[in-house]
């Protein structure tokens, strides 16, 4: 008797080809209805399940597979005889492999004004079901959910290195197929229902049957690290690796943090990121001249750091790039002579990727457990002047872009900027005093003037002391969350220093 593969898939990417290979090989091709057709007029020979069972398919299709005789050919352990014996009786053949693919949940529940029957007949009851009976006996088994897995399952069936580890690493890809379909499901089926959703399932759904890509170590060399690539990418995911060493954790933590960042800016711009906090932020029409106003921030910190620029990248840009060490730079694009310029650069990792993705939950782990939290996403803070003094417009992009960058520096925050650039920040600090300080020496330290310059600070200040030390480095406009109980000392503070200041009605703490 041939032996026997049972082929089900919604994805018909290389169906034919698979197919041809395994009758190649020797197989028999046991399929179902929409499948077989498809194979059919293909002029690829099959069997319909339903010869094997002996039952039609029944209410529309949707029971197919549900059969004691599929199910036997499948699970039976062929070292047992008393599994041998029941296949003998009811001359049901062993299936040696099983290809199966789900019906396409996801994507029917994304698209725009699908009906909630709609969302639920693409529920997958028998694929599943296959996939985890074939999983489970993979030692007799092999299972392949992934037709990019059809050329290699087919490399190993003519060398006869289907073996064991192999199937293993199928079968634990499988149950990560199906642990990912049903998270799939539990995430987005209440909303169709008129249910509320989950705020973990919302956080953990992409990740699960992600690819796992290793990197070349964690936080420190000692560690292990990979990135989760979702299936269907979106955003810095989506990198493009043009040149450069393989990526660490920290190559990828500061280039997500920079990727943020400067599609957070209110105008197209480069920033520098360095261990997890924004050194350097400039708006610009031209990347070189956005390069330059980040860089003359903060130099000194820039070294190492990661450079994220939302504007396609050009020699003459590339040219300035490559005078600093750098570890990574991101760009939406980058041109031919932007690439020959950092090919002198042959450790630094250039990347390419998309617009930021939709925000999506935010993860982190405790000592036995996990933190969720919704995205620190937009700007619709309703902005209201609690001073004497109404910010001039020059003042007033000052702070916008201020208010932008220190959402994205580590807390307690205060980023100090002019129209075009950032010129001192200060971040991390236990006391916003200190964060204000340390502002202050920066600008300094880069040689830039504060005079006329606006601060933001991601949270609101609980003291004059802050405001104080601002306005007398020339500091003239500050942007704050209010919500202080000393609100009222420190806007008297403000008046009496001619500061004008505005109260965003919002926090951005980032720990």
């Amino acid at each position: 008797m041939k032996r026997q593969a049972l082929v089900s898939v919604s994805d018909k990417r290389g169906l034919e080809g698979f197919a041809r290979g395994l009758i190649a090989q020797g197989f028999e091709v046991l399929s179902t209805g929409g499948t077989a057709r498809v194979l059919r007029i293909a002029g690829i020979a099959v069997r319909e399940i339903s010869e094997l069972t002996g039952s039609p398919e029944v209410l529309g299709g949707r029971v197919k597979t549900l059969h004691p005789k599929v199910y036997a050919g499948i699970l039976a352990d062929l070292d047992d005889p008393a599994h041998r014996a029941v296949l003998d009786e009811w001359d049901v053949p062993p299936i040696a492999v099983v290809v199966v693919n789900l019906y396409p949940f996801a994507a029917t529940a994304a698209r725009p004004g699908v009906t909630a029957a709609e969302v639920i007949e693409n529920i997958d009851i028998g694929g599943p079901t296959l996939v985890r009976a074939a999983a489970k006996n993979h030692r007799h088994v092999a299972v392949v959910v992934d037709p990019d897995d059809y050329a290699p399952v087919l490399a190993a069936l003519q060398t006869g290195e289907l073996d064991e580890p192999f199937r293993r690493r199928l079968a634990v890809k499988a149950f990560r197929h199906t642990a990912a379909y049903d998270a799939a499901i539990s995430q987005a089926l209440p909303a169709h229902l008129g249910l509320p959703g989950s705020l973990l399932l919302d956080g953990i759904a992409p990740w699960l049957g992600a690819e796992e890509i290793p990197l070349r170590y964690g936080e420190n060399p000692h560690q292990d690290a990979v990135f989760a690539r979702p299936r269907t990418p979106a955003g810095l995911s989506a990198f493009a690796q043009l040149q450069g060493k393989e990526l660490s954790y920290n190559n990828l933590m500061d280039a997500d943090g920079a990727w943020r960042l400067v599609h957070d800016l209110p105008g197209p711009g480069v920033v520098i990121v360095k261990h997890g906090g924004p050194c350097g932020a400039g708006l610009g029409d031209r990347p070189a001249t956005a390069y330059a106003r980040a860089l003359a921030c903060d130099p000194v910190s820039a070294f190492g750091g990661v450079i994220a620029s939302s504007l396609p990248l050009d020699g003459e840009a590339a040219a300035r790039i490559g005078q600093l060490f750098a570890e990574v730079v991101v760009a939406p694009a980058v041109n031919q002579e932007a690439r020959e310029a950092f090919l002198a650069k042959k450790n630094l990792r250039v990347l390419t990727a998309q617009r930021p993705a939709a925000p999506t939950p935010r993860l982190r782990v405790i000592d036995g457990g996990l933190l969720v939290q919704s995205a620190d996403a937009g700007w619709d803070e309703s902005w209201r002047v609690v001073t004497e003094r109404t910010p001039s417009a020059n003042e007033l992009a000052a702070l916008t872009l201020a208010w932008r960058v220190v959402k994205h520096a580590p807390s307690n925050a205060v980023v100090i900027a002019n129209g075009t650039a950032t010129v001192g920040i200060g971040a991390g600090q236990p006391s916003r005093v200190d964060s204000c300080r340390i502002a202050v020496e920066k600008a300094g330290a880069a040689g830039l003037s504060l005079a006329g310059t606006a601060a933001g600070s991601d949270a609101f200040f609980p003291f004059p002391d802050g405001v104080e030390l601002l306005a007398e480095a020339g500091v003239s406009a500050v942007a704050q969350p209010g919500g202080s109980v000393r609100d009222t000392e420190v806007v008297e503070a403000a008046n009496r220093l001619g500061i004008a200041m505005m109260f965003t009605g919002r926090r951005h703490f980032r720990h």
